[in-house]
């Protein structure tokens, strides 16, 4: 009886263990341009967009600039077509490393103003 207990015990710390694990890296913090510049970890960078940005077709690249709250501005490559509603992006989420002076996005999260929201009287 008691044996039960100890493998019933060990697979639900071990399933745990799993999950955890495959979840991490998911689990990605925001940090500022600027903390993004000086690590070479996959990091997630959040900013307004800067302009409408320029689509490669050749070369299947998107380039555009991000500006964060203190009005830095970071140069974004995007391997990837430029998102459908990026033009009316409020805020940019980007995905990826920084690299010789861009930041190299494998991840791009758009955010576009709900059309949900209550209009102002």
């Amino acid at each position: 009886m008691k044996l039960k207990y100890i493998i019933g015990g060990v697979l639900i710390i071990g399933f745990a263990a799993l999950a955890v694990n495959s979840f991490a890296p998911s689990l990605r913090a925001y940090v500022s341009i600027e903390e993004a510049m000086h690590t070479d970890n996959t990091v997630q960078v959040k900013g307004e967009r800067a302009d409408t940005g320029v689509f490669d077709i050749e070369k299947n690249m998107f380039t555009f600039k991000l500006k964060d709250k203190d009005g830095r501005i970071l140069q974004v490559v995007y391997a990837g077509p430029k998102p459908g509603n990026f033009d009316q992006a409020k805020e940019v989420v980007c995905v990826g490393t920084y690299q010789d002076g861009t930041f190299h996005a494998t991840e791009l999260l758009v955010k576009c103003p709900s059309k949900y929201q209550e209009m102002e009287s």
